[in-house]
């Protein structure tokens, strides 16, 4: 038995307490990364064993994870390739150093390896000095294939390692056994590292098992990955069977997204639109549901940029070999390959999208009804997909009793219209009965009845749709008399409806900008807009509720010089005047969605007028 003292490079001992305490966040990494180095291992023997057989492991391959409570010790047995004296050297004894990338390197001209070398995970160098963030001292002890002898590789991780010829009757693989530092002998725990195991590495298709002196040996992950399978391959039972096991879920898919992109970026993803929305749809850190993974090695749940967070509603599996994790499996937000995933995931949802809108626009419309509000906020916020979200929005109408698309607004539009007319509400109904529209319902004008509190923002954001422009009816200035037969309020007498209009302005005072007469009105007698360079009410009040202190602004009262009550007016007592036009204005907030401004008053004011009317 020979023993050899080594040092580690110069400035290595620099660099791999940078890789012990800076590098990863979180140590239950270290599992993640020794059981990717195991799987490599194995994977690598396969190959090798295409043209040299007698390497090969003549029983199945596994990964064991031994693990002694009493003397605070866990040990990864693989039965892969192995390294000798010169490859523990190499791999070890230089930080940063890869033998999977070495690996690749002196097999890339041999073309039948290629696809089977993308099997490959991980990076020997690096990921192996994770050990030491829950380690004291580690033990490597291995026999590569095809040769005689068996060394042992041991370190403290700080001046240097030993690397020892231990007996020929070590089989051929690799254990490294950690003893574990005083405050990480939590992962002496068996049930901690089967949990570790199952969220980490449960896809590799290697099956790992885990062992104690208390516990028999017991498979800890399930060896398969079903996105790695072909589509053709898989049965809806069995992606309905994932989707509910593996993502959480309890409803059936709406859309089943199982797509292999190779090219520039190699990946595979496995997604699902669910039918029903999750309960935490709107959570204000708004975190996706796609899990990252590598080669089947889970990465992340929630890495920025992975997918957008208006299809945060989209569960799945997203999993590439193109991301370069030399230096760390958590830093891949930034990555420009992340980047162009997002990209083409995002347009393949989008397209299914629309295909399930034309095909099935009943079915749609459900879908639409879940998670329309989510889809909006991409409207708002994402210039980039607003168009392509713009195809497939749904929305009522004044005409219509369903849904309809922008689309269809646009084909049913008036000869001479050249706005795409909206009303934002609180409710549907608020929406229908409101008055600002009855100039449209005298003229046959259809108008998007828009109630989700995000519909103002992004309308006001996005200004047109296929060159039309949207035009909010409580806000924005229009004049309808071009685009059909004037209505009978249009021909009143212009001096006449002057006078009555500064008369109720001047009961009013400074509750209202000013007091219009209007020809937008057929059957209310007053309606509320926004004054010059107001907001869309909604918006108003969304602003009202994120900050009570914020006023908001004055808003004009439009009034019917047709109608019954406006024309009494003029007749009325001076203090009736007040009393009428007070009521007039509350009532055209009410119908707004809005409370009365002074409710006593308001009480007080309808007892005066119905006792002398």
């Amino acid at each position: 038995m020979t023993e050899q003292t080594h040092n580690f490079e110069a400035d290595t001992g620099k660099i791999l307490n940078i890789v012990i305490n800076s590098l990863y966040s979180d140590r239950d990494i270290f599992l993640r990364e020794l059981l990717s180095n195991a799987s490599d291992a194995i994977h690598k023997r396969k190959l090798l064993g295409q043209t040299q057989p007698d390497i090969l492991n003549s029983a199945e391959d596994e990964i064991l994870v031994a693990v002694d409570d009493k003397k605070k010790t866990v040990e990864i047995i693989d039965t892969g390739i192995g390294l000798n004296a010169d490859d523990l050297t190499e791999t070890l004894g230089t930080i940063a150093r890869s033998g999977t990338s070495s690996f690749l390197d002196s097999i890339e001209e041999a073309s039948d390896s290629k696809n089977a070398a993308k099997s490959l995970i991980g990076k020997f160098g690096v990921g192996f000095y994770s050990a030491f963030m829950v380690a004291e001292k580690v033990v490597v002890t291995t026999r590569k294939a095809g040769e005689n002898g068996a060394n042992t590789w041991e370190s403290d991780g700080k001046a240097g390692y030993t690397i020892t010829a231990v007996s020929d009757e070590h089989p051929v693989g690799t254990s490294i056994k950690l003893f574990l530092r005083k405050d990480a002998k939590e992962y002496a725990d068996l049930h901690k590292l089967k949990g570790l195991i199952k969220k980490y590495s449960d896809h590799i298709i290697v099956p790992i098992f885990v062992q104690s002196k208390d516990v028999e040996k017991e498979q800890a992950n399930s060896a398969q990955a079903l996105w790695t399978k072909s589509p053709s391959e898989v049965s809806e039972e069995e992606y309905s069977e994932f989707y509910k096991a593996s993502l959480g879920a309890f409803d059936e898919p709406y859309i089943t997204l199982h797509n292999k992109t190779e090219g520039s970026i190699d990946f595979t993803n496995l997604l699902y639109i669910p039918k029903t929305a999750p309960f935490d749809l709107f959570e204000p850190e708004r975190k996706t549901k796609i899990s990252l993974y590598i080669n089947r090695v889970f990465i992340s749940q929630d890495v920025d940029g992975v997918i957008p967070t208006w299809l945060r509603f989209v569960k799945g599996i997203l999993d590439t070999t193109s991301l370069d994790l030399n230096v760390s499996r958590e830093m891949v937000q930034n990555s420009p390959v992340i980047k162009k995933i997002s990209k083409s995931v995002t347009k393949r949802i989008l397209s299914e999208l629309k295909k399930k809108l034309k095909k099935d626009e009943a079915g749609y419309d459900t879908f639409w009804e879940q998670f329309g509000k989510v889809l909006k906020e991409g409207l708002y916020e994402d210039y980039e997909y607003r168009d392509k979200i713009a195809e497939i929005t749904r929305a009522y109408s004044l005409k219509h009793q369903k849904l309809i698309s922008l689309d269809a607004y646009l084909e049913e539009m008036a000869d001479k219209q050249d706005k795409i007319y909206y009303l934002t509400a609180d409710t549907l109904k608020q929406a229908k009965t409101s008055p600002h529209l009855e100039g449209f319902k005298a003229k046959d004008i259809d108008v998007l009845l828009m109630t989700d509190p995000i519909d103002a923002f992004w309308m006001s954001q996005m200004g047109a749709y296929k060159e039309k422009s949207f035009l909010s009816i409580s806000r924005d200035k229009y004049d309808l008399s071009e685009l059909s037969e004037e209505t009978p309020n249009e021909a009143a007498n212009e001096a006449e409806t002057n006078l009555l209009a500064l008369l109720i302005k001047d009961c009013l005072g400074d509750a209202v900008e000013d007091v219009k007469v209007t020809t937008s009105l057929v059957e209310s007698p007053v309606r509320l807009v926004a004054g010059e360079g107001g907001l869309d009410f909604n918006l108003e009040r969304i602003l009202k509720a994120q900050n009570p202190e914020f006023e908001g602004s004055k808003k004009t009262l439009e009034v019917n010089a047709e109608h019954s009550l406006v024309r009494k007016i003029p007749d009325l007592s001076p203090e009736l005047q007040k009393a009428l036009s007070r009521v007039l204005f509350e009532q055209a907030r009410v119908l707004d969605g809005e409370m009365p401004s002074d409710p006593q008053q308001f009480s007080k004011d309808l007892i005066a007028i119905g006792t002398a009317l």
